[in-house]
């Protein structure tokens, strides 16, 4: 029974992690319950199936895509989006009788509709319903005689998303933010953990895999509540949360780093249980509930890390840096924790919100040529899909407006055409099978749509095979329900899903095509400059010539490296056979280098660290050097050479911890540079700086080394 309850746990805490704030479930339960309003409301009216299936894509759709920030705005929101799909429907219901008429209409409508993406959030609900609205008229075939029911429908289904949304599941900030740091503290506990069994088992390889696992998993977790906190609090209150999550990541990250060195020492056993016992206990203490927090601050455990982990003595005894590590880790998680209760007395600063970005209303930019796209797209598309099937040539249509969402190059194009044909495919058998199994039973037809409906809205923004899946299953239960369903009828999706996905990539290939590596080589010159600048603004800190919070410059480079990341994964694709997959993978994964070890300088610079120390300045001038000859490389190439010195001793016998982990950090980030201009083939110039310092090798530092066993297949590949 035990077991039970601990797996359950673990279970609970992966799914209050992966979905902070449980954004996701709400939304998924918007739809749900919107679509139930609908039916009841509809069903009691004695209105056809058919009026009742628009309603309940609309009150979907609502669920979906209505994100404004306040329950005033979001309300304007829905108001509009009716007018507009009340507008979409009237055109198709006229359109449908004039063919060719409704595909000239339909293919206008998914210019609008993918334009409409930049005027965000309003934009994408207002372009995304005039779609559907549209796509279901011509699914359902609606004539103009019949359009005041259907524009009942419409009205229906939106009222039921705000029935839903601002009566029943009202959003609750402060119980949001207390998932969100439920979710936070999931991460931190098993991170935790896993540190603990890394000492306790002395570092084999399979525990050093869960400790970089867990690494990974916290920082991702940060990431997604940064998302989050945005959406329950507002500035400048959810800055300063964020900067506080960002430092107690920071802190885990050190820990990771300060266990894998104190168990190279040599540890008496009862110095590591000690240890292991520490960190056991602080997870204990991770996993109260943060509405009871800061319990932590007032246990005497707490204190006692405190007093442990800042003990100073003549002669250091085996583990202190790890105690100290545990020590740190717990007062940011303190710190943390007191500005998510709003207490920001300790607080020397508090941060200035941020201007919203304004965007014009006609310009040409990525959206203008991703809706261009779509547009032809879309018309090679209506060509196709009639060839396949006169009477569903729609199909098609909707797989371009769907995979020229949010994407912003040929290569993610691609792989989302290909994941959406992935996911249709498997849905066939799914769809079959719960076809056959219900035919004849509304209610459990019914509630079977519902399951579907909450599955793929639960799971639109993780998995577009799985959205795909589960919508394609939706369309096996819609034409059971309508007295249809026949297993061709859901090939003839397959087919014609196919044939909207060739249609977007042929139209993205051939129609002003933006490359993957022309918008990774646009990524690179962010990354790069925002490592600059970090660089810059940490010498000046670590020089003592001014006070500057170089965290939040740490985590401006996390993003970016984060957007190299969605860029990168067309050519990181199991589906990408060729050598730019070593491309793909051996750039991110110095960047990821890069992006840890300024974390880990961030987390241990302090003010005037380097006062009077020219080693700072000369090794920060040749980092940023090289930085600048990359940039250039990166733009198109570069007569000058990178700067590398491989004589000189990185650090001195007298440097203490701290000093000795930022020279480090830094000697990392000099050689993921160098490792950069490997793939752009810029050439390195030897030289010898006195006094700065030499990357010396160390067990330590080996795993921060970004190795390749095919880089020629890289230098090629970014030709």
């Amino acid at each position: 029974m035990e077991t039970l309850t601990i797996t359950w746990e673990r279970l609970r805490d992966r799914l209050v992690a992966a979905d902070p704030g449980l954004l996701r479930l709400r939304r998924a339960a918007l739809a749900v319950g919107g679509i139930a309003f609908a039916i009841l409301v509809l069903g009691l009216l004695g209105r056809p199936i058919p009026t009742i299936m628009l309603a309940a894509i609309a009150a979907m759709q609502s669920a979906f895509t209505v994100n404004d920030r306040t329950p005033r705005a979001q309300a304007v929101t829905l108001v509009l989006a009716f007018c507009s799909g009340a507008l979409s429907l009237t055109v198709a219901s006229i359109g449908i009788t004039r063919p060719p008429l409704d595909s000239v209409l339909f293919i206008l409508l998914i210019f609008l509709a993918v334009y409409a993406q930049r005027f965000a959030p309003r934009g994408p609900a207002l372009g995304a319903l005039a779609f559907f609205m549209f796509f279901f008229s011509m699914f359902l075939q609606i004539h103009f005689a019949q359009l005041p029911q259907y524009v009942l429908a419409l009205a229906v289904g939106v009222a039921g998303n705000a029935l839903m949304r601002f009566v029943v599941l009202r959003r609750d900030p402060q119980r949001e933010l207390v998932r969100i740091r439920r979710a936070f503290r999931a991460r931190l506990g098993r991170h935790a953990a896993a540190a603990a069994a890394y000492l306790a088992g002395g570092g084999s390889e399979r525990r050093r895999n869960q400790l970089r696992r867990a690494d990974s998993r916290l920082h991702e977790a940060v990431l997604m509540i940064e998302d989050a906190i945005d959406e329950v609090l507002d500035p400048p209150a959810s800055e300063l949360l964020r900067r506080r999550a960002i430092e107690v990541e920071i802190a885990a990250q050190w820990l990771s780093i300060t266990v894998r060195r104190t168990n190279t020492e040599k540890l008496p056993d009862e110095v590591r249980d000690e240890l292991v016992g520490s960190l056991l206990r602080f997870e204990s203490l991770i996993e109260h509930d943060p509405r009871e927090l800061p319990v932590i601050s007032a246990t005497e455990e707490f204190s006692r890390m405190l007093v442990t982990g800042s003990r100073l003595k003549d002669k250091p005894e085996p583990g202190d840096e790890l105690r100290r590590a545990i020590a740190e880790l717990a007062l940011a998680d303190v710190n943390a924790q007191r500005i998510a209760e709003q207490d920001y007395s300790a607080e020397a600063e508090f941060p200035e919100p941020g201007e919203p970005e304004s965007k014009r209303f006609f310009a040409f930019d990525n959206q203008a040529r991703a809706a261009l796209q779509a547009m032809i797209g879309g018309a090679l598309a209506v060509l196709g899909g009639e060839l396949v099937s006169h009477q569903r040539w729609y199909w098609a249509v909707l797989t371009v407006f769907v995979v020229f969402l949010n994407t912003s190059t040929t290569g993610a194009t691609f792989v989302k055409g290909f994941r959406r044909v992935l996911g249709t495919l498997a849905g066939i058998f799914g769809g079959t099978l719960l076809a056959l199994l219900v035919t004849g039973n509304l209610a459990l037809t019914v509630v079977l749509i519902l399951v579907c409906v909450f599955c793929l809205v639960y799971t639109a923004r993780v998995s577009q095979v799985v959205m795909s899946f589960f919508i394609t299953c939706m369309l096996g239960l819609l034409y059971s329900m309508l007295g249809t369903f026949t297993v061709d009828v859901l090939w003839l999706r397959v087919a014609e899903t196919a044939v909207g996905a060739t249609a977007g990539i042929l139209a993205a290939v051939a129609v002003l095509p933006v490359r993957t590596r022309t918008v990774l080589r646009s990524d690179l010159e962010a990354v790069l400059g925002d490592l600059h600048e970090f660089l810059d603004q940490a010498e000046v800190l670590l020089s003592g010539r001014e006070n500057v919070n170089i965290i939040e410059l740490s985590r401006e480079l996390d993003r970016a490296v984060e957007k190299v990341r969605t860029t990168v994964e067309p050519l990181t694709h199991p589906m990408n056979l060729s050598s730019r997959r070593d491309y793909g993978s051996y750039v991110l994964a110095t960047l990821d280098r890069l992006s840890f070890r300024a974390r880990h300088i961030a987390a241990r610079a302090e003010p005037g660290l380097f006062a009077g120390d020219e080693r700072l300045t000369e090794l920060v001038d040749r980092i940023t050097h090289n930085i600048d000859v990359l940039a250039e490389s990166v733009q198109g190439g570069t007569q000058r050479k990178l700067d590398r010195d491989t004589e000189t001793p990185i650090t001195r016998e007298s440097d203490d911890r701290h000093v000795r982990s930022v020279l480090t950090s830094l000697g990392r980030i000099d050689e993921g540079v160098i490792a950069l201009g490997r793939v752009f083939e810029v050439p390195t110039a030897e030289s010898v700086k006195p006094g700065v310092g030499r990357r010396t090798g160390s067990a330590r530092a080996a795993a921060d080394r970004v190795t390749s066993t095919s880089e020629e297949n890289v230098r090629r590949s970014a030709q």
